[in-house]
């Protein structure tokens, strides 16, 4: 063997690699831009930065989780943040106004099924219309952010639950560093862990998900095999929207604001994560793993880029270049 040919059989080995663990290659781009990041300024890796980024991640997280749901059936959609929105500032209102002494584990649940009816209208309407869920989600998008800011409000409101001000200042781990910087590790942690776990459950271990991912491959052999479609649609739309509602509280509780303009605008990067993670757009793949490194991926570029001093207009640009390499060993992998 020739010293030219051996890095033919490596260069394989790490294709047929990453076709069989995709996630592993986003996991690669998170190595090299913490890496990257941590030479050009060592004070990077402190404790305090890490639980930054920690808390960055978790409402992505939970959006993630249900667009992954939607992603490995299939579909696509765009409207889960304006449902976290109607879900999180009308809750909001209803429980400081109303009951006021409301628990934190009645109010979750509760956004979680404010989310997840509106979830299932938007199965209903694509199984109804016959219509592509991306086209119906972005009409949905519009209505529901349309009847938020007409009907319900569009003032900020500061005077939180006292349950959801005090679930937003919980923590889990106090870290105290040598300069005497008080970091935390927010409890929000421990919804994005509950959300990845049940989504993991359900992909992976029950006869929902394999007809999610039976009707994401091919909705027609799905279909003959006995798989029910439109309770498929309603239930995967229904997860994203539970996942939103629940995702809008913790944005709230974390940010001790309710404003009913938050979170417009992440829809495309909630999505890129999923697909960066490894989860094909046409369906019928996806990983929970894959999609929690492919939403810390996006958080590193969105947060803490600016500590090399890259500016805010060039990380856009970074996480494009970031897709298109997803795209191209992805697209190598379903060849080979």
């Amino acid at each position: 063997m020739t010293e030219t040919s051996l890095p033919i059989p490596l260069f394989t080995r790490l294709r047929a690699l990453t076709g069989r663990r995709p996630e592993l290659f986003t996991l690669g781009l998170i190595l090299l831009t913490v890496l990257g990041v941590a030479i050009a300024n060592p004070n990077f890796l402190a404790m305090n930065n890490v639980f930054d980024i920690l808390r960055a991640s978790v409402v992505r997280g939970i959006f993630a989780m249900g667009v992954l749901v939607v992603l490995a059936a299939g579909g696509i959609d765009v409207s889960f943040t304006a449902i976290a929105a109607f879900v999180m500032y009308a809750l909001t209102m209803l429980v400081h106004n109303v009951f006021p002494a409301m628990p934190l584990w009645v109010i979750l649940p509760l956004a979680g099924l404010g989310g997840a009816a509106f979830g299932v209208v938007n199965g209903l309407l694509i199984h109804s219309l016959r219509a592509p869920s991306l086209i119906v989600t972005i009409g949905t998008q519009y209505i529901i952010r349309s009847a938020l800011l007409t009907f319900v409000g569009t003032a900020l409101f500061m005077n939180l639950p006292a349950s959801m001000e005090a679930f937003g200042k919980a923590s889990l781990w106090t870290w105290t560093g040598e300069s005497g910087v008080i970091s935390s590790l927010p409890a929000t942690v421990l919804v994005l862990v509950g959300a990845a776990f049940a989504t993991w459950f359900l992909l992976e271990r029950t006869l929902m998900g394999r007809a999610i991912f039976a009707s994401g491959g091919n909705p027609d052999i799905a279909a003959r095999l006995g798989f029910n479609l439109l309770h498929i649609r309603l239930f995967v739309f229904g997860w994203a929207g539970l996942l939103a509602g629940i995702a809008g509280i913790v944005h709230v509780a974390s940010n001790r604001l309710a404003n009913p303009f938050d979170l417009a605008g992440m829809e495309l990067e909630i999505i890129a994560a999923v697909v960066l993670g490894g989860a094909r757009i046409t369906g019928g793949s996806g990983t929970v793993t894959g999609t929690l490194l492919g939403v810390l991926l996006i958080t590193l570029v969105s947060n803490v880029l600016v500590f090399v001093g890259i500016p805010s207009t060039l990380q856009l640009a970074i996480i494009g270049i970031f897709i298109l390499l997803a795209g191209t060993i992805f697209a190598l992998r379903s060849r080979s």
